[in-house]
């Protein structure tokens, strides 16, 4: 089936990717670990995203991770699993996540017939995400769904996320960008973490962000100023639309009307979460 040009990255972009990401700078989420003895905040995430695979230790999170610094990861995992378990780990999470949604979207949203329509629609299109060479979208997709719409909508939004970000660290190494140089040219697109948000979640010091731009500069992607050139903003672009190809069998399989109609639902649902104070209101940009 064809789909509008764009339209299942728009809809990735604007409702299922933000959607998903609440729970990582939410309060309730460090509430939740520091009751079960983690309190470090690298720890949390670390915790949080990997425990879907089990606990593995710092190479394979590294790799699905992608753009973590090693050392970093390896600073707290495996250790982290002496403290908590992935099933705890996993516990701990989706409760956050129920009382970030509750919060940033408000009962009346919760309770809605839209919400429990916006999940629908995800996980009928998570219905064609594929499991070969998609490491953390496999593991989440052998995880239970829940039964309440709201955490129905995140677990399905966290199926299609992951589903592109797997595809998407493959179109990385198909274009040639390593993970400080993925991240930087990203930031430089204006739409990716400051830098401030990549030195603290992902572990980079200020001397690794400048020697990537160097070797973007060396292959005329960034200008003296570190901004995009004409050929880096077509770097990005090859990059997203090979993202796309191999990203395209659910949102084909929902169809270009259930398409639309997630993305105008869960686009809304987003504004909400933003209104309500999801994220941090320096997250992005390019300073």
């Amino acid at each position: 089936m064809t789909l509008p040009a764009h339209a299942a990255r728009r809809c990735w972009h604007a409702a299922i990717n933000p959607l998903h990401s609440t729970v990582y700078f939410s309060r309730d989420l460090a509430t939740e670990y520091a009751a079960l003895g983690v309190t470090d905040s690298v720890a949390v995430n670390l915790a949080s995203r990997s425990a879907a695979m089990g606990a593995v230790g710092p190479g394979a999170v590294t790799a699905a991770f992608y753009n973590y610094r090693h050392d970093l990861v390896a600073t707290h995992l495996p250790a982290v699993w002496r403290t908590l378990t992935p099933e705890q780990a996993l516990a701990a999470r989706l409760r956050a996540v129920d009382a970030t949604l509750r919060r940033v979207l408000g009962p009346e949203a919760v309770e809605s017939p839209e919400l429990a329509e916006a999940a629908d629609l995800a996980l009928r299109a998570a219905e064609a995400c594929t499991r070969h060479g998609r490491t953390l979208y496999a593991a989440h997709a052998d995880l239970p769904v829940p039964t309440e719409p709201h955490l129905r909508l995140w677990h399905a939004t966290t199926l299609l996320r992951e589903h592109r970000g797997d595809g998407h660290l493959a179109a990385l190494l198909i274009t040639g960008l390593d993970p400080l140089e993925a991240l930087v040219s990203h930031t430089a697109t204006g739409h990716g973490m400051r830098p401030k948000w990549v030195k603290g979640i992902r572990g980079w010091r200020q001397e690794d962000l400048d020697a990537a731009a160097d070797r973007l500069r060396a292959r005329g992607a960034l200008d003296a100023a570190g901004e995009l050139t004409e050929e880096g903003a077509a770097l990005r672009e090859r990059l997203e639309t090979e993202t796309d190809r191999l990203d395209a069998a659910p949102y084909e399989h929902l169809g270009a009307a259930g398409l639309a109609r997630l993305h105008e639902l869960g686009g809304g649902f987003v504004r909400r979460a933003v209104m309500g104070g999801a994220f941090p209101a320096d997250l992005t940009g390019k300073a």
